[in-house]
């Protein structure tokens, strides 16, 4: 067994092409971050419909995408689609992969901050005038955004690690390119341990952005909410 070299773990820990690697995953996290918010609060708008057939379009989607693992959901958008004619590069797919995936999920936390508003807000608000759209941009939104920062914060955390995943399909992010380094310089263990700490050093950075993001959306609601985590 080859024994632990910490020359080698020392020259990779600042290494450019690793960093770049990290640079990439931020940057599909925070891609399927934004296009997974948009068809999560549609999912959500569904799901709080009063049709049926938009509930259970929207329930089905869900229980799809929430029952499936994401290493499966993204084989079968880069291989399996293209036989369908749907051909898309490895960015797309896994793009595409992790924003549905993660919509299913960011749906829940959005449904769930808007129905802790109460009703009666939104009533009264519609009686003073005001449009739906209004009503839940002034009025709904800002309530439910106070509920929904900490799961959302913790998803933003769980996103930046899984889009690790995204290496099975040839991503060439920092999973990715740790495994191609130690293939070429066989340092199993000291490369990977350099990969856990750009990812313990990510997830600890967006970790005290979310506390000022609680801290700020919490202002107004006591010091509970003002104090939270």
């Amino acid at each position: 067994m080859q024994a632990w070299r910490w020359d080698g773990f020392l020259d990779y820990l600042f290494n450019a092409y690793l960093l770049e690697g990290a640079a990439i995953s931020v940057a599909l996290t925070v891609a399927a971050l934004a296009c997974g918010l948009v068809i999560g609060l549609g999912i959500a708008v569904m799901r709080l419909s009063g049709s049926r057939v938009l509930r259970g379009a929207a329930g089905f989607y869900c229980w799809i995408f929430r029952g499936t693992p994401l290493l499966v959901q993204l084989l079968v958008i880069y291989t399996g689609l293209p036989l369908f004619g749907l051909r898309f590069s490895v960015w797309e797919a896994a793009l595409l992969g992790l924003s549905l995936n993660e919509a299913a999920y960011l749906s829940e936390i959005l449904r769930a901050g808007i129905l802790s508003v109460p009703k009666g807000q939104r009533e009264a608000a519609l009686a003073l005038g005001l449009r739906r759209g209004q009503v839940f941009r002034l009025v709904t939104w800002p309530q439910a955004l106070r509920i929904v920062i900490p799961p959302l914060g913790n998803s933003v955390n769980g996103l930046l690690k899984t889009t690790s995943v995204a290496s099975v399909i040839s991503v060439d992010e920092l999973l990715r390119r740790t495994q191609i380094l130690i293939q070429e310089r066989f340092l199993v263990l000291e490369l990977f341990a350099v990969a856990a700490l750009y990812y313990l050093a990510m997830t600890t950075l967006w970790d005290l952005v979310q506390r000022r993001l609680e801290r700020h959306y919490g202002r107004g609601y006591g010091q509970e909410g003002a104090d939270r985590r």
